[in-house]
């Protein structure tokens, strides 16, 4: 018996969908189907729009999948047809002109379940680009960011009441309505990175760990993110991690692995004076109940002389008649503050490390590792003496970098050169050659990666 082709039966079916009943789609609403509530292959009215986009989404795994075609029965020829929504990964979207209405129609449908989303807007189902972030690791921890929302606008102060911010930062106020996000972490060994790609499916997943904490934190300039803090993980174990946001919007995958089950260092983190410090630095570990440094238990031992410090310097750098003399034509009293804190919190807190054994960039190059030590640390002498032995990786040479070229030449900003002396306490040629004067270039390009390297300390 004879078959016929595929677009033919979809416009049979067109024809037969307009005499029978049809479910409306409403605009900017979402719709989840099971393909086992739906009988035959389900058709959808789309609602009038000059430019109306339709997004789908596979929220269930499989085999075989629906087709999803859009007729626009528009009255001009240009913009008027059948089309397939091609799907990628899972997730697929159409754009065109409704003003006449139009039809989205769903076959092979089986046992899947999907999502339906019609809008005159931006995409209601969408893979972000951005990646969440991934600030650290312990044995058994992890702390993971959201790509940034509210980038942060400030207006620069003005001669002669020029003022920059002080030791201790203070927030600006948090979104007023911020996007819900979700976090979900799977061991890489599920392969859920090999799944459809669509946050519905990823959502559906049982998520590893328990988040002890989950709240908007500001690291930079860039934005709000939402921040968790994870425990209950497996030692030396490698794991995927997504972030969702609005239950619709996918980010990730990033990959991390946790360190080995006698890793000693715990995670600092949520600290006003220094907002991007977000990794496991060699202290003893805090008191129950609390399983991380922040604000709140931070021994002042350590916070007073680094605030004393920043104070210092700020009273220093408002000597120059910051607003009204330029010292740069790119950089500001700001931004040289900015940093210049990155730098002193990079070098204030070190951050260890153990050597890499991650096996998603296997010829990666090596971090910029210091050897194994205890005791005392020679690079803070305020942080207190442990009794383990703990590795650190380097600060990237660049943070020392970006302070020298931000500051004013009085403050006397100077950083080790890579021809001389810079790798012994600094990471040097993975963001940069390693050059005198030579942005770019280097080894990696990045501090570090999506995959969970770390070669130096950004901040």
């Amino acid at each position: 018996m004879r078959t016929l082709p595929r677009s033919l039966w979809y416009l049979i079916h067109v024809a037969l969908a307009q005499v029978s009943a049809q479910e409306s789609l409403s605009l900017n609403t979402l719709y989840s189907f099971s393909g086992a509530s739906l009988s035959g292959d389900p058709t959808f009215s789309l609602p009038q729009a000059q430019q109306l986009t339709v997004s789908v989404a596979i929220c269930s795994t499989g085999t075989i999948f629906p087709a999803f075609f859009v007729n626009n029965n528009t009255a001009s020829t240009s913009t008027t047809g059948d089309f397939e929504i091609p799907l990628h990964s899972g997730f697929g979207n159409w754009t065109g002109n409704t003003q006449q209405g139009g039809l989205l129609v769903v076959q092979n449908v089986g046992q899947t379940s999907f999502q339906v989303a019609a809008s005159t807007g931006a995409l209601v189902h969408e893979l972000i680009p951005a990646l969440p972030f991934l600030g650290d690791t312990t044995n058994t921890q992890a702390l993971i960011f959201s790509p940034p929302i509210s980038p942060i606008e400030s207006s620069p102060s003005a001669y002669p009441n020029y003022t920059l911010p002080p030791a201790n930062l203070s927030a600006p106020a948090q979104p007023s309505s911020p996007p819900p996000f979700s976090l979900v972490i799977a061991p890489t060994s599920s392969s859920l990175a090999s799944d459809m790609q669509t946050a519905c499916r990823i959502n559906s997943t049982s998520s590893a760990g328990l988040v002890v904490s989950n709240d908007l934190w500001l690291r930079d300039n860039r934005g709000w993110r939402s921040q968790w803090l994870v425990d209950d993980l497996t030692p030396s174990t490698n794991y995927t991690a997504y972030v969702i946001r609005d239950q619709v919007k996918l980010s990730g995958p990033i990959y991390f692995t946790t360190k080995s089950l006698t890793f000693p260092c715990p995670l600092v983190h949520s600290l006003p004076f220094c907002p991007s410090t977000s990794y496991a630095v060699p202290l003893p570990f805090p008191q129950s109940p609390a399983s991380s440094y922040d604000s709140s238990n931070l021994p002042q031992s350590i916070s007073d002389p680094l605030l004393q410090y920043m104070t210092n310097f700020t009273t220093m750098l408002l000597t120059f008649a910051c607003g009204r003399d330029l010292y740069s034509p790119l950089q500001t009293c700001e931004s040289c503050q900015e940093a210049y804190r990155a730098w002193l919190c990079s070098v204030s807190f070190p951050r260890c490390a153990e050597p890499q054994t991650s096996y998603f960039s296997p010829s990666s190059p090596t971090p910029a590792l210091t050897p194994p030590q205890s005791g005392s640390n020679s690079r803070n002498l305020f942080l207190p003496n442990v009794s383990f032995s703990y590795q650190t990786v380097l600060p990237c040479l660049e943070v020392c970098s970006a302070a020298d070229r931000a500051c004013p030449n009085f403050l006397g900003i100077k950083c080790p050169t890579p021809r001389f002396n810079a790798a012994s306490s600094y990471g040097v040629g993975f963001i940069d050659e390693g050059e005198q004067g030579v942005l770019g270039g280097g080894s990696t390009g990045a501090a570090q990666d999506r995959w969970g390297n770390v070669w130096c300390n950004p901040a």
